[in-house]
């Protein structure tokens, strides 16, 4: 019988797309349960079809209000805290430096409880391990916890993502999960118009919020996805993904697609999407980067500052690196 493994990634769905090769390698020899949003779910169908999904919105991971403590759900996180504790895991763990992550561990009763410690968290964790050098991606955290584990992934430009079959459409997802990642749509509307004129079929697709502007800019076929789900629809139609430094890109580049991404607060060396054919345009400077998302300007001078004709320049030179390297007919 597998040792049981629960797994805590409690944030976004790049970070859950991140965690793949863990979570596909340790199926192999524990008994996993991942404790994740509810879009996990999805993942899971497409990613990882051994885990375990439980289900849970940690309310600290609201952008706004999350530590509002009359309106955490408390009878649901009782409940959850039952449901963890008798499975009696053998171990647990989450990749985050993150005490609200560790206190879960503890509450769930894991015997062996791994983490990297921050701001007195040891008391929650049995065996603290040392967090990887903070300008690392943030997949090194989970190539640590394998290597704690007893197993090896492979390092970032070794991994053996799906082999697409680089034909199609080229998608431009301009959504994010924060407006400060948004690349301005008047730009991005150019950008497509420029594809276009070169010869190349692209299809729009964006956040709900986004599909009206999308709709009066003269679109008439925009996705609007609901779903993981159907965002891997979309993605699997295409042969190229272009988007912000969001969930989607990431989700695109693990199912085997080329991706460019605009960069605003974050960084590059954190948060790149895997694929070794992805390329993307750092974020300007800015004192407070990266900023979490959370602006201290009245708008994000790191994403307005990046020109349009810098980033066609960049577009240009990635799709046509793309087409040399796959086919010379591709997309046309």
């Amino acid at each position: 019988m597998k040792p049981k493994l629960l797994v805590v990634e409690l944030w976004g769905m790049g970070d859950l797309v991140i965690a793949t090769p863990f979570l596909q390698a340790a199926s192999q020899r524990f008994a996993v349960t991942l404790l994740a949003k509810p879009y996990a779910r999805d993942l899971q169908a497409r990613f990882w079809p051994e885990v375990k999904v439980v289900q849970f919105i940690a309310p600290w991971t609201a952008f706004e209000r999350k530590y509002y403590l009359w309106r955490w759900p408390w009878r649901e996180m009782f409940r959850l805290r039952r449901q963890l504790s008798v499975e009696a895991f053998d171990y647990g763990l989450s990749a985050r430096w993150d005490p609200r992550d560790h206190l879960l561990l503890k509450l769930a009763r894991a015997k062996t409880r791994l983490g990297f410690q921050r701001m007195g968290s040891r008391i929650f964790l049995s065996a603290p391990i040392a967090r990887p050098e903070p300008r690392m991606h943030r997949y090194e955290n989970w190539r640590v916890m394998g290597a704690a584990l007893g197993f090896e992934l492979p390092p970032q430009h070794k991994l053996a993502l799906p082999r697409h079959r680089f034909e199609g459409e080229i998608l431009v997802h301009t959504g994010a999960g924060q407006p400060v990642r948004v690349w301005p749509l008047e730009r991005y509307r150019n950008i497509v118009k420029r594809l276009r004129e070169n010869g190349f079929t692209v299809r729009i697709a964006c956040d709900p919020d986004q599909r009206n502007w999308w709709l009066e800019a003269g679109e008439q076929n925009v996705a609007t996805p609901q779903t993981v789900r159907d965002l891997i629809a979309e993605i699997d139609e295409a042969a190229i993904f272009i988007g912000n430094d969001s969930g989607p890109g990431h989700l695109a580049a693990f199912c085997g697609v080329p991706t460019f991404t605009i960069f605003g607060p974050q960084l590059p060396e954190w948060f790149a999407p895997l694929h070794p054919a992805s390329d993307w345009l750092e974020g300007k400077p800015c004192p407070y980067k990266p900023c979490s998302d959370y602006c201290q300007f009245p708008v994000p001078y790191c994403m307005v500052n990046s020109s349009e004709e810098e980033v066609w320049q960049r577009i240009q030179k990635f799709v046509d690196s793309t087409i040399t390297e796959h086919s010379p007919a591709l997309f046309r």
